[in-house]
């Protein structure tokens, strides 16, 4: 790209740009466009029908930096300080995961559950991370309220952010806590998207290089912090209640083992994503 302080045209910004990202994204042209449009304070439409228009200077040196930032290696959503999930845009820093779509299975079962029980009026979100579960939750439930606990406090930070802007603040309860370590009443739902990824394998994939380690590690076989929460769903979930908690393919047949005493009390299911890969263990405790 030509210097900061030369006239460029969107068209050939958008061109160098998508040039650049060729070998580092498998979307280089919607990345660019992406990155031209935070940069601009334009959308995509409106960057896609204007090739010709010239940019401003401030506005190159930010496109500039935002590729190079993507050139280096970080991830577009950190670069962009947002991404969306459920037809929301939420706030993110490398604090926390990269909200992605295959955890709206989570919450479309969840708004089915809530739907089915309006007398619901608590439900837990454990490692909010961004807050993406819980504040969309909120955000789609009227009268709901949701304790959002994690282990670092960057994140609870994060996510309380997102319920500011997503107006639901006053109905989200930020808690540091391991799990359910001072958890004082049963909930009636409880969503959990924890570390599944081994800590073996994630030292070879590439999303333990660009996301927090805390919220990815699952301990030697993946498992370590969900086999705890589900050790201890006997005391967390209300009778009558249910619990989502989003695991990694194959895991599903492991983590029932976890609950051999609680199983007269507690049905378990594994849902699949689209892919057909597990995705879901579903867990429903009868109301007596």
């Amino acid at each position: 790209m030509p210097p900061a302080s030369s006239p460029q045209t969107v068209g050939a910004a958008l061109e160098a740009a998508r040039r650049a990202l060729a070998d580092h994204s498998e979307t280089p042209g919607l990345d660019a466009q992406t990155l031209l449009a935070k940069a601009s304070g334009r959308d995509r439409s409106w960057i896609l029908a204007h090739p010709e228009a010239q940019l401003l200077p401030g506005q190159i040196r930010h496109f500039r930096t935002s590729l190079h930032r993507c050139l280096s290696g970080e991830a577009l959503p950190y670069v962009l300080g947002e991404w969306e999930f459920y037809g929301r845009t939420f706030q993110l820093t490398q604090d926390v995961l990269i909200p992605r779509p295959e955890t709206e299975l989570l919450v479309e079962t969840a708004l089915d559950f809530l739907r089915h029980r309006p007398g619901i009026r608590l439900a837990a979100d454990v490692g909010t991370g961004s807050g993406c579960v819980a504040v969309t939750l909120l955000a789609e439930t009227a009268d709901l309220h949701v304790l959002a606990t994690d282990r670092s406090l960057a994140a609870l930070r994060v996510a309380s952010q997102n319920a500011i802007a997503q107006k639901v603040r006053s109905r989200f309860h930020a808690v540091e806590m391991d799990l359910f370590a001072g958890l004082q009443r049963p909930i009636d739902l409880i969503c959990a998207n924890l570390p599944y990824v081994s800590t073996a394998d994630l030292d070879h994939l590439p999303v333990g290089r660009r996301e927090p380690r805390l919220a990815l590690d699952g301990g030697p076989d993946g498992l370590a912090l969900t086999g705890r929460l589900l050790s201890d769903l006997p005391r967390c979930l209300a009778p009558g209640g249910r619990a989502l908690l989003e695991i990694g393919a194959g895991q599903g047949p492991t983590l029932l083992s976890y609950l051999p005493e609680a199983r007269p009390r507690l049905h378990a299911e594994g849902m699949a994503d689209l892919a057909g890969h597990d995705r879901l263990m579903v867990i429903d405790r009868n109301a007596t």
